[in-house]
């Protein structure tokens, strides 16, 4: 643990606080002295004479404080390796006290929920005697614990859990996780994002200058921010393009859909994996590293560390997942009469992914590899459509059916109450990076 108190020490040119005692002022007596109590100094004021005198005290005409002491606080910050029965010795208590109050603790609060950093307080009397002890669980609230005769009086104090609407918008920098993380938000918004718009979007391609904007339930426990909800609404400019998704929830069923109520979702998505980076295109006339000849290279390679996820881009029925010298380990998969994907050089399958078995858009099939022919660990992803083969990345989705009827009319009520958030989001974001960019083409 970390104890905290009042004085700091220099540290390679910066001030590291090492803790902070919250001490009451004492009333400290200040013994003034003379050499001769009988005379009195006069002092030459200004031209005027007027002299000043300055009485002789003693030590004995000082009078002793007529109340105790008051009290003061000792906190500990929670490290690595603590437990609650170990920072309540060091707190103050006897060994018996803490291992039966962090039982009480224990009762009110998960202790798994502890992290470096919470705080534990202990109000101490004159005597430095500990007459309290509270705890405060980030992401969750506080407990404390009052000496009652020889036992604590233990009271839990839970934060107030709440979620607020958020818009969240941002100009493309060097990547959109550190234009998310500039804003003060999590990788589970970045996401969440991706998940989004990943059929329209290439995120292997981002630009400087693309931009985004959002409206997002963000939750709270107290003071202290726990977490995400969905993301209701966002906007995403990317290549000259702007792209939209709303959500909506209907029948036990939630989805994203433009203010038109066309799906966001298509049929197959934009990349097997995320957050990697391509490494050789589709060719039909490539040099192959290994054999030393030019042949067609009929898929997208995706490097990536081994061990990566590698998703099943839409729903199918698997026709092979095994080994052969040239693909390593891959998978193939059948989505309708004529569309197969193929992914190659897999380190392993998932669980449960053999010949015959049902997958659907977005799960696991296996992991990263270089099996087979391979120079690297890569992803080799590849789609046929009937004998031909076809380049993944111009692929064309295909969209399901959209909303009508009573489902429209309830979801255009909704676009309407976020359309104020996203737009002014939007503007702010543009506004900002003009000026930073003034020359820039709109």
């Amino acid at each position: 643990m970390k104890r905290l108190v009042a004085f700091s020490e220099r540290l390679g040119g910066y001030m590291r606080v090492r803790a902070f005692f919250a001490v009451f002022p004492l009333a400290i007596p200040l013994i003034l002295t003379t050499a001769d109590t009988s005379d009195t100094k006069a002092v030459a004021g200004n031209k005027a004479g007027i002299t000043a005198t300055s009485p002789a005290i003693r030590y004995e005409m000082l009078e002793a404080p007529q109340s105790p002491l008051p009290d003061h606080t000792t906190c500990l910050a929670i490290e690595n390796g603590d437990t609650l029965d170990s920072l309540f010795v060091s707190g103050g208590l006897s060994p018996a006290e803490a291992f039966k109050l962090a039982g009480r603790f224990g009762e009110s609060v998960d202790v798994r929920k502890l992290r470096n950093g919470d705080l534990v307080r202990f109000r101490l009397n004159a005597a430095n005697e500990v007459r309290g002890v509270d705890l405060r669980v980030t992401g969750w609230g506080s407990v404390a614990a009052e000496r009652d005769g020889a036992d604590f009086a233990v009271r839990p104090n839970r934060g107030e859990q709440r979620v607020e609407l958020k818009a969240v918008a941002a100009s493309i920098g060097s990547s959109l996780y550190e234009s998310v993380r500039k804003q003060g938000e999590t990788p589970q918004l970045v996401q969440q994002l991706v998940d989004m718009f990943q059929w329209d979007v290439d995120f292997f391609a981002l630009q400087k200058g693309d931009w985004f904007s959002l409206v997002v339930e963000k939750k709270f426990c107290g003071q202290d921010h726990v977490g995400y909800g969905p993301i209701v609404a966002a906007r995403f400019h990317h290549e000259g393009e702007t792209y939209e998704a709303f959500r909506f929830e209907s029948g036990g069923m939630s989805g994203y859909y433009t203010a038109a109520g066309r799906p966001v979702k298509k049929q197959f998505l934009r990349a097997p994996l995320q957050f990697t980076r391509i490494t050789s295109g589709f060719s039909l006339h490539r040099f192959h590293p290994i054999l030393h000849e030019f042949r067609a290279h009929h898929g997208v390679d995706y490097g990536a560390p081994v061990g990566t996820p590698v998703m099943s881009t839409a729903d199918g029925v698997v026709n092979f997942a095994g080994y052969n010298r040239g693909e390593g380990n891959y998978v193939r998969i059948r989505h309708n009469a004529r569309i197969q994907t193929s992914y190659l050089h897999l380190s392993r399958f998932a669980k449960g992914i053999h010949d015959g078995s049902k997958v659907q858009q977005g799960q696991v099939i296996g992991y990263v590899g270089a099996t087979g022919l391979a120079t690297g660990p890569h992803l080799d992803y590849r789609v046929c459509d009937g004998s031909t083969w076809i380049n993944p990345l111009q692929l064309k989705s295909i969209t399901a059916d959209p909303l009508g009827g009573p489902a429209l009319r309830a979801f255009r009520g909704i676009v309407s109450g976020y359309l104020h958030r996203l737009e002014n989001a939007s503007a702010a974001t543009m506004a900002a990076a003009q000026t930073r960019h003034p020359f820039s083409r709109s």
